[in-house]
């Protein structure tokens, strides 16, 4: 396997941590957003969309951090990554798409970088915008997890899953912006619980090679 990825980007964040979780190691390139590597005919032939991450299983090329890491999860099921029954598995989901499909896209890198280009929208209105949308999403989260029976250790139960993959680097990226986070005491004692983990560890972006030389 190959893993397309950046250091910083959170969706490739969620795939190493599953990468982790379960064992499994691959090779690794480095693709520079902030260099436009993810716009070149080379990336664009391996993933049309032009984001990451993607990964390669061997000539056939996966893309979309939740479809990645619902492969790895089919294909490697030890340890599971999703609850056992069909009701944990769409709240696990449920909790993880709040993060990956409403938090998220707001706030990617592209979507920044547009409100600025097009919209005049200066580094102070970008991250009051950031923080917004932050809030919006943690606030839920925060909810759900408070108010949830099969709220344990981790955002289900007391093995890390699907929704505490997609948490924890949303966590990281919301430190980045300077976003408030003492309004989620659930949420940030389940990100503490994760980051004990070797798994969550070695998977933040201070832990990956191109952090020392990209800024």
């Amino acid at each position: 396997m190959k893993l397309y990825g950046y250091f910083r980007s959170s969706a490739a964040f969620r795939v190493r941590i599953a990468l982790n979780l379960k064992g499994l190691s691959c090779e690794t390139e480095v693709i520079n957003l902030r260099t436009g590597d993810q716009s070149a005919g080379r990336y664009k032939s391996i993933n049309p969309q032009g984001r990451v991450p993607a990964l390669d299983i061997g000539g056939d090329v996966l893309v979309q951090s939740l479809a990645i890491i619902e492969y790895l999860n089919e294909v490697h099921p030890d340890p599971p990554l999703l609850p056992a029954d069909a009701i944990g598995r769409a709240r696990a989901r449920g909790i993880a798409n709040i993060i990956a499909c409403d938090i998220h896209p707001l706030n990617n890198l592209a979507v920044l970088t547009y409100l600025g280009s097009r919209f005049k929208a200066d580094q102070e209105a970008q991250n009051a915008w950031y923080r917004h949308w932050v809030a919006e999403g943690f606030a839920a989260v925060e909810a759900m997890l408070a108010g949830g029976r099969d709220t344990g250790r981790f955002c289900h139960g007391d093995t890390p899953g699907l929704a505490d993959i997609c948490l924890v680097p949303q966590v990281f990226n919301a430190r980045r912006f300077d976003c408030p986070l003492d309004g989620y005491p659930t949420l940030m004692r389940v990100f503490a619980e994760c980051m004990k983990l070797d798994a969550f560890q070695r998977a933040e972006p201070s832990k990956q090679p191109e952090a020392a030389t990209i800024a």
